[in-house]
């Protein structure tokens, strides 16, 4: 199941994000790269190449980026723990059946810390988030294991509440109504650049608490994480350069006029009179914010189109919060997690030990990627996998991941994708694509499944906002 570069979608990342605040969605940010084919030299063929079981379909490419689904069908059925090369040229081990995937995602010999990896030479650095090392900012969920994640993990969950997810609701109907007024007289909207994009990024920003003069600055960082290979060679660490060089200073602000806000809560949070270093500190904010919007754009833009594409279950839905329902909302949220979420594969593991998984032996060292997207359609855990169902209520999808790095994130991603598309449904009528489903491009990467754009028509409406409101969210 090898592939030559030139299959391989032009903008692959090395730059893409995803796991723990996100496994997330579980203490989720962004990416791992593993995307762009080596710059080094290629593994000795000895090495233990990859299996390439007769038949395998063909991996990372244009079209496996578009609909994967076959793909993962058949690795499920016919090589469901399967060892592949990467186009970054990494090679991993792919776990697609549900089962498996559960128990990996709760293995406490799968390490989520990168120094377990026997990397060789050319793979170094192509396994985690480009540019966070140099920023020092690895100490974060995604990259510890116990007992400092547990520690981590305490302190940050007394900060980061449901309470405090809660009180954001009114906030977050505000950002979605505003930003939908922005567009709607105009009849037509890129639902991605337009809505899908600043929402979580605004969002989050508030709730760390970063002054609104700051926030264009974030979203102009953020907008260059989700670029992956189509911003500039080494713009995404850059951007994690300047982005660590920011929480710094606005961390020790803070420190001297604390607030209540999210990030003022990390430097308080307290356990046993122990409390987050400056880096830690400085590592949460970044990966809560890193994992906190890119995982809502796609959660957003791929819970419309498949909206769009499964008339029925929209209307049902309609119809439904046309009564004053929530229900159908709140299942329909879990449903669009399972059927085409936006965290396609968990973030990078690494076998601290020999194991088997799946009847298939891991050495040590090795990376393991558990696939949620192909997990979340196994028919031997879900009836009718490939059926949007936004009624189905046995759904244990691990679209949030599983065991002690499931979402931290959870709450804030089911309140801001509740809240978009019961607010565009119900301004937004009839909402259609402006274009034909061939005509979308997936962005390429490792970690996430989103679109790149997705133009929308409408009939035109009036703003809920008038004057110079508007211009300021």
């Amino acid at each position: 199941m090898n592939h030559s570069p030139a299959d391989r979608p032009a903008d692959l990342p090395a730059d893409d994000p995803a796991g723990d605040v996100g496994d997330r969605p579980a203490d989720s940010p962004a990416d791992h790269s593993g995307s762009r084919p080596a710059d080094g030299p290629a593994k000795d063929p000895g090495d233990r190449p990859a299996a390439c079981p007769v038949g395998a379909p063909e991996l990372f490419t244009w079209e496996f980026a578009t609909d994967p689904y076959p793909a993962y069908a058949w690795l499920r059925e016919h090589s469901p723990v399967h060892r592949t090369a990467l186009p970054s040229g990494v090679e991993a081990w792919l776990v697609t059946r549900y089962a498996d995937a559960r128990q990996a995602l709760a293995d406490g010999r799968l390490s989520k810390n990168p120094a377990h990896h026997a990397e060789p030479a050319h793979a170094k650095g192509k396994t985690g988030i480009p540019g966070e090392r140099k920023a020092e900012l690895m100490t974060h969920l995604l990259n510890i294991d116990p007992p400092d994640h547990t520690r981590l993990r305490r302190l940050v969950s007394k900060a980061f509440t449901p309470r405090r997810v809660a009180a954001f609701a009114p906030r977050v109907q505000e950002l979605t109504d505003r930003l939908i007024d922005r567009f709607i007289t105009e009849g037509k909207a890129d639902l991605i650049h337009d809505f899908a994009f600043p929402l979580p990024i605004y969002a989050i920003c508030d709730l760390l608490g970063v002054p609104r003069e700051d926030q264009d600055d974030f979203r102009d960082w953020a907008g260059m994480m989700i670029r992956h290979g189509g911003g500039p060679r080494g713009g995404v660490a850059r951007s994690v350069k300047k982005m660590r060089g920011y929480l710094a200073e606005l961390i020790h602000r803070k420190r001297e006029n604390p607030g209540d806000d999210l990030i003022s809560g990390l430097i308080r949070a307290s356990d046993h009179g122990e409390h987050l270093t400056e880096n830690e500190a400085a590592a949460m904010a970044f990966i809560l914010l890193f994992a906190g919007f890119e995982t809502t754009v796609n959660l957003i833009g791929n819970g419309v189109y498949a909206l769009l594409r499964n008339p029925v279950q929209r209307e049902r839905l309609h119809l439904s919060l046309d009564a004053g329902e929530t229900g159908l909302l709140e299942t329909g949220i879990e449903e669009l997690l399972r059927y085409d979420g936006p965290v396609e594969l968990a973030t990078w593991r690494f076998a601290t030990e020999p194991l088997t998984l799946g009847g298939q032996d891991i050495a040590a060292g090795d990376p393991v990627l558990v696939v949620l997207a192909a997990a979340d359609r196994d028919p031997e855990r879900f009836e009718n996998p490939d059926t949007l169902d936004l009624a189905r209520r046995d759904n244990q999808h691990l679209g949030y991941g599983h065991g002690i790095h499931y979402c931290l994130g959870a709450p804030l991603a089911r309140l801001e994708g509740q809240t978009a598309l019961a607010t565009l449904l119900r301004r937004l009528p009839d909402l259609r694509l402006a274009v034909e489903p061939t005509d979308l491009r997936w962005r390429g990467g490792l970690i996430m499944r989103g679109l790149r754009t997705l133009p929308v028509e409408f009939a035109p409406g009036v703003p809920t906002t008038r004057g110079d409101a508007l211009s300021t969210l």
